[in-house]
């Protein structure tokens, strides 16, 4: 009897305070599920789009060029560098050098060293600053990829891109604020949880448009469907899940409420968004496409910057097979090539704009490749790895970085994931010992109990 009547006045203060609540606006509502705009201090960058070489692509044929290979081609590589550390498939094999000769080459002002592979990404050079020391712990994709997407190899962790959109909220009200596509051939499968929200409410997740053709299923409504008709049953459905809300205060229903009126409005915004016809033949050209998305990374760059332009927080671009155990010298030609455009095309665009200023670019996979040999391939490497960042408050024209003279590890400044999450926040304005989410007792945060803020590759 207790009970009965101590929930019997809740229960009817939840009755009268329905109609209330149904008075609210509907965006008000929506905002109880993030931190929507949270800034520790002034960002540099509104804004990420995220270059994923999913595969692990090698830094020998890319950015870290290391004549000591070349010339001890096919010899042992010393002991004391390999000895009591973990690789995928080379703990028995005799470990020997492996130098390619794909030539580099100084490139710009700035005189940093890129490979002849990568002739587009030469060009801006001025605009990119090299990481040659980027550590990581795992050796195997799937947990590696968890890890360079949300800190930590456990699955069901929020994503980076769930957290950022989770800590500064909503630009764009008719597209998501994070977004996935992909591009490249067959390869490793990059699992869903690299975008996954994790414990966070759930309309952080990322959402995956196609690459080619409609970027979503369903834009279109059913023949005989008004768009008149679907917002008033909208409408509708928004009042019996705001009633709902009101009895369970479940955050979920609140996720599905925003989800269904970002889907009416994504109808209208996302054909638009997906039509090329609109840019100059000079930047379609410049990323090698025409009128339509094609499927192709170079297209994905543009619907990319066509994105960040409408608001879009998040952008992350998977591109596959880079994950070259053997053939990596032609398996590397293949894969720069898809990508070298597209990738430069994006800065350029971006500059040309005013947009990469408050722009963060950012290139890499989940972890590098092994100096010594696995046939004509290499292994996956924790030790190091290259990506670069470009825009959004990082500092152009500079490498950061020095692997000893085999490329093994680093002999200077070690970049290790979690200081390349906590430099990112940075770089949007947020602290990332501050940015956290009470679960299961704990505050989690994306870099967990890790990272520093690496200042000499700010602006």
């Amino acid at each position: 009897m207790p009970r009965v009547s101590t929930a019997l006045p809740r229960r009817d203060f939840f009755a009268r305070s329905s109609s209330a609540l149904l008075g609210t606006s509907f965006a008000n509502l929506l905002a109880q599920d993030g931190l929507g705009g949270v800034s520790h201090h002034a960002p540099k960058a509104k804004r990420v789009i995220y270059l994923y070489m999913a595969g692990g692509p090698s830094q020998f044929e890319s950015f870290d060029d290391k004549p000591k290979l070349r010339e001890l081609n096919g010899k042992p590589i010393p002991k004391e560098l390999t000895e009591g550390i973990k690789f995928a498939f080379l703990q028995h094999a005799a470990l020997k050098c492996f130098g390619t000769d794909v030539g580099f080459k100084k490139c710009g002002q700035s005189g940093q060293m890129i490979s002849n592979l990568l002739p587009n990404l030469q060009k801006v050079a001025d605009d990119i600053c090299i990481v040659r020391t980027l550590q990581t712990d795992q050796v195997n994709h799937d947990p590696a990829h968890t890890f360079m997407n949300t800190g930590t190899a456990i699955a069901g962790r929020p994503s980076m891109g769930s957290w950022v959109t989770y800590g500064l909220g909503h630009i764009a009200d008719d597209l998501p604020s994070f977004v996935v596509m992909r591009s490249g051939p067959e390869g490793q499968p990059i699992p869903q949880t690299a975008w996954n929200a994790g414990f966070l409410p759930g309309k952080h997740t990322g959402v995956e448009f196609y690459s080619s053709g409609a970027p979503l299923n369903y834009l279109d409504s059913p023949a005989g469907i008004k768009r008149s008709t679907q917002r008033a049953s909208l409408d509708s459905l928004a009042k019996l899940n705001q009633l709902h809300h009101a009895e369970v205060a479940d955050p979920e229903i609140t996720t599905r409420l925003a989800q269904y009126e970002l889907a009416y409005k994504m109808q209208a915004s996302v054909p638009d968004l997906a039509d090329f016809a609109g840019e100059s033949k000079s930047t379609r050209d410049l990323y090698g496409v025409g009128d339509k998305p094609n499927g192709s990374f170079g297209s994905n760059c543009l619907m990319a910057r066509r994105m960040a332009g409408r608001g879009v927080r998040f952008i992350q671009l998977y591109h596959s097979g880079w994950d070259h155990h053997g053939g990596v010298v032609n398996g590397m030609k293949s894969r720069c090539k898809d990508i070298d455009q597209g990738a430069a095309a994006l800065i350029q665009d971006l500059k040309q704009r005013g947009m990469l200023d408050d722009t963060l670019v950012i290139w890499g996979g989940e972890f590098g490749r092994t100096p010594m040999s696995q046939g004509s391939g290499r292994d996956h490497h924790t030790k190091s790895g290259s990506m670069f960042m470009a825009g959004g408050g990082i500092k152009g024209g500079i490498t950061y970085g020095e692997t000893d003279p085999f490329g093994f590890t680093a002999a200077r400044d070690p970049f290790h994931v979690h200081d390349f999450h906590a430099t990112a926040l940075h770089l949007l304005g947020i602290e990332h010992k501050k940015l956290t989410y009470k679960y299961k007792g704990r505050n989690f945060r994306l870099t967990d109990v890790h990272g520093h803020v690496i200042d000499k590759i700010l602006a």
